[in-house]
C-alpha cells in the first residue's frame, strides 16, 4: 500500500522547475546568454555564476550542471517509483537523503556568495529556495511513511 505522496508531487513539480532554472544558468556559465542579469550591487550573476566567476565550477564542472544533473536525478527518482517497485519501498530515504545533500550543496553555494563573492545572483536564489522547499517537502514525506508503518 502507498503512503499518502502529496509531497512527493510537488517535489517532482519542483524539480521541473529547477530544472529549468538550473538549465539557463548553465546556459548563463557556457556563454550562450550574455546580458541576463546586469551588477546592481549585491545582485550580480556574473560575478556569482558568470563564464568568468572563479567559484562558479567545481573543478572542471560548472556549478550549474551540477544543480541540472542534481534536479534531473530528483525527478527521476519521483517518475520511476511507478515503474520500480522496490524504488516506492526506498523512497523516503532516498528522496531525504538526496534533497538533504543538494541543501548542504547550497547552503555551501550561498555562504560563498555572500561571504566571499560579495554577490548574490537571484536566479541562485530561487533554485535555493526550490531546494529548501524539496527538502523540507523529502523530511515531511519520512515523517508520514514513518507514521503508515506504525
Amino acid at each position: 500500500m502507498r503512503i499518502e505522496d502529496w509531497q512527493i508531487k510537488v517535489i517532482q513539480l519542483l524539480s521541473v522547475a529547477g530544472i529549468v532554472v538550473a538549465f539557463f544558468l548553465y546556459l548563463y556559465h557556457d556563454g550562450s546568454l550574455i546580458g541576463v542579469c546586469t551588477a546592481s550591487g549585491w545582485d550580480d550573476c556574473g560575478q556569482v555564476s558568470g563564464p568568468d566567476a572563479p567559484y562558479s565550477t567545481v573543478g572542471p564542472i560548472p556549478v550549474a550542471l551540477i544543480g541540472l544533473v542534481g534536479y534531473i536525478f530528483i525527478f527521476g527518482l519521483t517518475w520511476l517509483r511507478d515503474w520500480l517497485p522496490i524504488l516506492d519501498d526506498y523512497l523516503p530515504e532516498l528522496m531525504l537523503g538526496t534533497t538533504a545533500l543538494a541543501f548542504l550543496f547550497t547552503l555551501w553555494l550561498t555562504a560563498l556568495e555572500i561571504f566571499v563573492i560579495h554577490a548574490v545572483c537571484r536566479y541562485c536564489v530561487v533554485s535555493a529556495v526550490i531546494i529548501t522547499v524539496m527538502f523540507g517537502l523529502s523530511i515531511s514525506y519520512l515523517r508520514s511513511a514513518n507514521q503508515a508503518a506504525e
